[in-house]
């Protein structure tokens, strides 16, 4: 029997699913679950080993154990209603370190418009697993399946900052800038409400593992391709000067690295607009066609994109 490590954590979430009994209007294999008319909910883990950069503070570290659900919350257009926040935190960890961590958590909350509703604390290695749950005040949830051809592709936000920021961390390099987009991320919550209003969104996915998987997200689970201009991708601070800096592809920055909490979505070509009247910002970075491509193209600055693996 191979080890978990050797499945991969996506693999091994599809094998669950071959067993699992799903519940909720909306259940496992979109950004969160729906429960009842409009209940949302979900969960998410961050820990010392993984998601703790150096220069990142323990306050820090709670907002980003927030930000990580609230982004989920976004992605579905719901309101965030409340915070659970479990800590494991090790014994010889001194205390200000664990206050510092849930203020930082109640900030996120705060920002976010709600605030910490429970939780759990227990000895352990770091680790903080979080729920937010929101309510779609009678919105339709926004998913990852939708899209339709001909519709736009757009990104609420620029892309690759957080990899800038971690690549000037190895390479000490200072952007500020790109460092505070990798230690506080921003949940795009009134965006992802906005867009879920619209009536014009036709799919929605965060980005927090990476713009290249949520476009093959949305791909696999619309059953469509999406074309890419990569001239049309707005960068972050730093993404150009670090990609050369380390020897790494622009593209492969902007497209694997991950850490963005921002919205990727798809929209009626003939409608979106509308979105433009709501104030909500955002970069059309291409279009949805009919197409299989299951592989990544790519064609000069173009990437066509389809809904198999890579």
């Amino acid at each position: 029997m191979p080890r978990i490590s050797e499945i991969g954590e996506r693999a091994l979430i599809e094998d669950f699913m071959t067993f699992i009994r799903p519940e909720g209007l909306i259940g496992p294999g979109d950004d969160a679950a729906v429960l009842g008319k409009d209940t949302v909910v979900t969960t998410d883990i961050v820990t010392f080993d993984r998601h703790f950069p150096a220069g990142m503070s323990y306050e820090q570290f709670g907002w980003y154990a927030a930000a990580v659900n609230f982004s989920d919350l976004a992605a579905m257009g719901a309101r965030p209603t409340g915070f659970l926040a479990a800590l494991a935190l090790p014994p010889d960890l001194e205390a200000q370190a664990a206050y510092d961590i849930m203020s930082g958590i109640d900030q996120c909350c705060e920002f976010c418009g709600t605030g910490i509703a429970g939780g759990d604390t227990k000895f352990g290695s770091g680790i903080v697993a979080g729920t937010a749950i929101g309510s779609m005040d009678g919105r339709k949830p926004m998913t990852r399946s939708g899209a339709n051809p001909g519709d736009i592709v757009a990104v609420t936000g620029p892309i690759g900052g957080p990899a800038a920021g971690f690549l000037s961390l190895e390479l000490g390099v200072e952007l500020e800038d790109a460092r505070q987009s990798l230690y506080v991320p921003v949940p795009r919550v009134a965006e992802g409400m906005a867009l879920a209003s619209s009536g014009v969104v036709t799919s929605c996915m965060d980005l927090s593992d990476g713009l290249g998987t949520a476009l093959n997200g949305i791909c696999s689970h619309s059953h469509v391709g999406i074309d890419v201009e990569f001239d049309f991708i707005p960068r972050g601070e730093g993404v150009e000067e670090m990609a050369q800096a380390s020897g790494r592809d622009v593209q492969d920055l902007l497209l694997y690295w991950g850490g963005e909490y921002e919205l990727l979505f798809t929209a009626d070509k003939d409608r979106f607009r509308k979105l433009y009247e709501m104030e909500v910002e955002f970069s059309i970075i291409g279009m949805v066609h009919d197409g299989d491509h299951p592989d990544l193209i790519r064609e000069g600055s173009r990437s066509r994109i389809g809904h198999g693996s890579y």
